[in-house]
């Protein structure tokens, strides 16, 4: 139900008082925006799917009763806004899910440009706290953004992504989300099984937040502290020597991804870390996971300039992944600097 200060803003937003509006609604942007990238994998197709919940609460307020509370009314608004750009578009995958592991002595593939992979989303610049969003919520927050969760979500039929989110991730029950989505409880709890089973299949056993904490802040200061230095010294082996046997690499828009310690060795000496490229990273935070914003040396700039977001996945204190989103638009999400001068 809606509080009384609520009310008051809705009256006032009813007689066309934008700025009641935005205040009434502001408080949910931030959710919003992540229930929307959740959906659709992209940080910029969530943006544009807030704003047409937005649009769609403002033009639809007169219909607002109060029965449900703002809140539920707004995420019913964003779910089908959601539904309706899946129906226009592909899903967004990751590498591994577009094609197989590459040879690493053949270089990397051309970019494919489509609006097919998945981006980083990140959390910590768009306020995204930890914890349960409700009693009944199966996913912390930042579970819920996960590169793992997210991929897994994409391989799902449309509604049963909306059923696997309202349900496990926003805490919703069986009537809540038959009511955002015109459905009945029944055939949600069949659409919940059949997503439980496709999502499980495509899971880690642990999720990087559980990771995280058993890892503890000293070994992830060090894991930081000893990439970085990595990267920034053109040492294949050091960084090799932080990877998992099975390691993956993979690098969107480039089709191209690696699997295992050697693979990713092989490609690491050849392209990045051969020593004609110099790097800098900048520590950051992505999908709930260790990220650093990448630049290269740009030797007409006389500066370090973008080149990509890296985003790790551990096993305990090693890496298990490591994707690396090669896009300008990625990067430009994080609020990062233009260009690094020394």
């Amino acid at each position: 139900m809606t509080t009384e200060s609520e009310r008051a803003l809705l009256e006032a937003a009813r007689r066309g008082d934008e700025a009641a509006f935005g205040r009434l609604v502001g408080p949910y942007r931030t959710e919003l925006h992540a229930h929307c990238y959740r959906m659709l994998g992209s940080v910029q197709d969530a943006e544009d799917a807030l704003q047409e919940t937005l649009l769609r609460a403002w033009r639809g307020l007169r219909g607002f009763e109060g029965r449900s509370s703002l809140r539920s009314w707004l995420y019913k608004i964003a779910t089908n806004a959601c539904l309706k750009a899946i129906e226009r578009r592909p899903k967004r995958v990751l590498p591994i899910d577009y094609a197989p592991a590459s040879d690493p002595h053949d270089g990397p593939a051309e970019p494919v440009t489509e609006s097919v992979w998945l981006e980083p989303y990140p959390d910590e610049r768009l306020g995204l706290e930890g914890g349960l969003l409700g009693p009944d919520a199966r996913y912390e927050q930042r579970e819920g953004v996960e590169l793992a969760f997210i991929a897994a979500l994409q391989h799902l039929p449309a509604r049963q992504r909306a059923v696997l989110i309202l349900r496990d991730v926003l805490g919703y029950s069986a009537r809540e989300t038959a009511e955002a989505l015109d459905a009945t409880p029944v055939s949600v709890d069949s659409a919940l099984q059949r997503a439980h089973k496709a999502v499980n299949e495509r899971l880690p056993k642990q999720s990087q937040q559980a990771t995280l904490r058993a890892v503890g802040d000293d070994a992830l200061s060090e894991v930081v502290e000893h990439y970085v230095d990595a990267w920034e010294r053109n040492d294949v082996d050091a960084v090799v020597a932080m990877l998992t046997d099975d390691a993956t690499m993979t690098m969107p828009p480039l089709p191209s991804w690696y699997r295992g310690r050697e693979a990713v060795a092989v490609f690491l000496r050849g392209v990045p870390l051969g020593g004609a490229k110099r790097w800098r990273l900048i520590p950051a935070r992505a999908n709930g996971q260790l990220a650093f914003g990448k630049y290269i040396w740009d030797e007409e700039r006389h500066a370090f300039v973008p080149h990509g977001v890296n985003v790790l996945t551990l096993r305990g204190a090693q890496i298990e992944e490591i994707t690396a989103f090669l896009t300008p638009d990625a990067f430009r999400q994080f609020g990062l600097a233009d260009a690094l001068h020394t």
